[in-house]
């Protein structure tokens, strides 16, 4: 008596609907759309972790703000400063990254960035939304070291996770605030 129920035209429908709804209709492939994520920010950071974190993350800030005001030595001291209250603050190495790559030192951010990515791995934080930084940043520093195919491709990728921040080829203070 089961199969006297059993309607195929009406389940035949159903499965079409369902595999149109999946991509897979007329040979398509179902490919997965990847989310875009927002890059986390040092203020987005802010209450994710403990209240040491908070407070260094409030010093990178205000260094954030210092270079954006054009205050490099007084960035500098609230980065450093940032790092003496959380020395596992990945957001405090990004930041000193930057400011290194804008003052035209890039061994100095490229030490300072593979440290914030070994801090970002070892608290499993990697991930589009953290990736962002570490690959503009890399580019700048391949940039500024000659290595210009290099950069090129990772810019390619950073302008691919966030466009609106990296279509200028630059991180700013305010965009890692």
């Amino acid at each position: 008596m089961i199969y006297q129920s059993f309607r195929p035209l009406p389940c035949l429908l159903t499965m079409l609907i369902l595999a149109s709804q999946a991509g897979c209709v007329a040979g398509q492939r179902f490919v997965p759309q990847l989310r875009a994520e927002s890059p986390l920010t040092a203020s987005g950071a802010i209450g994710l972790d403990d209240p040491a974190r908070d407070a260094s993350l409030r010093l990178v800030i205000a260094g954030l703000d210092a270079d954006e005001a054009g205050r490099p030595s007084r960035a500098i001291a609230s980065y450093q400063r940032a790092v003496r209250v959380d020395p596992t603050n990945p957001f405090a190495f990004l930041a000193l990254s930057r400011h290194h790559l804008d003052g035209d030192s890039p061994v100095e951010a490229a030490a300072f960035l593979d440290q914030a990515r070994s801090l970002f791995e070892a608290q499993q934080r990697l991930g589009p939304s953290v990736d962002v930084w570490g690959l503009g940043l890399r580019a700048g520093i391949d940039r500024a070291r000659g290595r210009d195919d290099r950069a090129r491709t990772l810019f390619d990728r950073a302008r691919s996770l966030s466009p609106e921040i990296w279509g200028d080829e630059r991180l700013s203070a305010s965009e890692l605030r």
